[in-house]
């Protein structure tokens, strides 16, 4: 899929080496897009990828002494989720990045990629058109720094150059008297693009409106403001002719089309609805239900910070560490990390399912955290730590989770098995008595096709009261 690949080990040489190969370089951070732009040939002639991953610091989350929260470009959807920062001073992009995929996702997906993608069913994109949010672009030219608003020029385009790197997402955290949501509608609760999504931020005083921000995703080209709501709102309290009204004129701000997902015109009444819902929540101060105070991240006990390794393949071999031994490989490094390790590696415990991230059957440990390998570039690996399903026993002892689904018959055509005992391995490590509902968030990006989820469910249940 790519000739070369660099592990970078810092902004520098990030920059260099966009300046010179521009548009046959593309950058890898996440990779949950563009290894399947790559594999359908929507990007064409990318010879070299710059894996990013590495590079220390640039997964922080800050608030400046002028009041602005800073994102770094690797800073994850599970990051934003799990921030208190975020959550506390800029809660629609906190629960929009909960929206997004399923845990597996959310731990390489960064809000950075999100931005850059440029699809106008992205998430991330329409709260942080809501907060004000700008993004610094740099090069070995110099930085600029462009408002959000003015980065997207349509679908799927935007303003960057080809030797650029974004290197910094920017947006005023809100203060006391400012109060913000995010709403999205999809065709499944979890592992869905949107059909409509929705950020509002108000800034209220004495129960009315001083001013207002209300952004739309999925209903035009790119994120578009409702501008007409906004200036209607201002100067009024929230009550529900008011409501009423600026749900219609939201609605009359889109501009959706028909498609396989949904009619255009069932969008423009679910922009309404979404707008209602929204505005209601906050009046009622209730904007935040349904929003876990500690969401299960499949991080397990900590998040580890990266350390730099750098390496050029194909001159250099891949040097990884799996289930504790040490492997060299001098081929397949123009793999995913999933095929990797099953052609290379020989462990064909980790399955290949969908080979798109929406199944779960691939799901592995990479530095501590639960990611779909089918995404994950095999030079990813080199200096990693990984763990797949045949590294969960300790010796002849079955791991816990694997005792309970035995006993409790969670194991049907068992495709699905791997992936889901990975997911609930690491729930357990993280979470030593799960309810339910973490249960369920926990394994959100895995499929089941016997639908055999009720014993899974069970099984973990059991797993976590068994002393390891």
């Amino acid at each position: 899929m790519w000739h070369n690949y660099i592990n970078a080990t810092s902004t520098d040489e990030v920059q260099k080496i966009l300046a010179e190969k521009r548009e046959r370089a593309r950058i890898v951070a996440g990779a949950t897009d563009l290894i399947l732009e790559l594999e359908r040939g929507v990007r064409k002639g990318i010879e070299t990828l710059i894996d990013v991953t590495r590079i220390p610091n640039l997964d922080r989350i800050t608030l400046d002494e002028d009041g602005a929260i800073h994102l770094g470009p690797l800073v994850t959807h599970n990051h934003c989720a799990a921030s208190k920062l975020i959550r506390e001073r800029a809660y629609p992009l906190a629960r929009a990045a909960w929206e997004v995929g399923a845990p597996q996702i959310r731990n390489r997906g960064t809000v950075a990629g999100n931005l850059i993608t440029a699809s106008p069913a992205n998430d991330t994109i329409t709260p942080l058109m809501a907060l004000g949010a700008s993004v610094t672009l740099a090069s070995t030219r110099g930085e600029r720094k462009v408002a959000l608003q003015d980065f997207y020029t349509g679908v799927r385009k935007n303003v960057m150059q080809a030797d650029e790197m974004l290197v910094d997402i920017s947006f005023p955290a809100l203060t006391k008297d400012q109060r913000g949501t995010f709403i999205k509608l999809a065709l499944r609760r979890a592992q869905a693009i949107s059909l409509v999504n929705a950020a509002l931020v108000l800034t209220l005083k004495w129960g009315t409106v001083q001013s207002a921000s209300i952004t739309l995703g999925a209903v035009a080209p790119t994120i578009i403001h409702a501008p007409e709501a906004e200036e209607y709102l201002r100067g009024k309290k929230l009550n529900d002719d008011v409501i009423a009204k600026t749900a219609e004129l939201t609605m009359n701000a889109s501009r959706p089309i028909d498609d396989v997902r949904g009619s255009a015109s069932y969008r423009r009444e679910m922009v309404r609805v979404l707008t209602s819902r929204s505005l209601k929540s906050i009046r009622d101060k209730r904007e935040q239900d349904g929003f876990p105070r500690d969401p299960v991240l499949l991080w397990g006990k900590k998040d580890g910070a990266q350390k730099a390794v750098g390496s050029q393949l194909p001159n250099d071999a891949i040097e990884t560490t799996i289930n504790g031994k040490k492997f060299v490989f001098k081929s397949g490094y123009d793999k995913t990390l999933l095929r990797l390790l099953r052609e290379e590696g020989m462990l064909t415990g980790t399955k290949e399912g969908c080979a798109e991230g929406e199944c779960g059957a691939c799901t592995v440990f990479l530095d501590g955290k639960a990611v779909m390998s089918c995404l994950v570039p095999a030079p990813r690996a080199h200096g990693a730590e990984i763990i797949t399903v045949e590294g969960l026993a300790n010796g002849d002892q079955l791991h816990p989770v694997q005792e309970a689904f035995v006993q409790d018959g969670a194991v049907q055509c068992g495709y699905c098995t791997p992936g889901f005992i990975m997911s609930a391995a690491k729930l357990l490590e993280e979470k030593s008595h799960p309810s339910k509902n973490e249960i369920e968030q926990a394994i959100t990006g895995n499929l089941c096709r016997c639908t055999g989820y009720y014993k899974i469910v069970q099984a973990i249940e059991d797993a976590s009261k068994i002393k390891v």
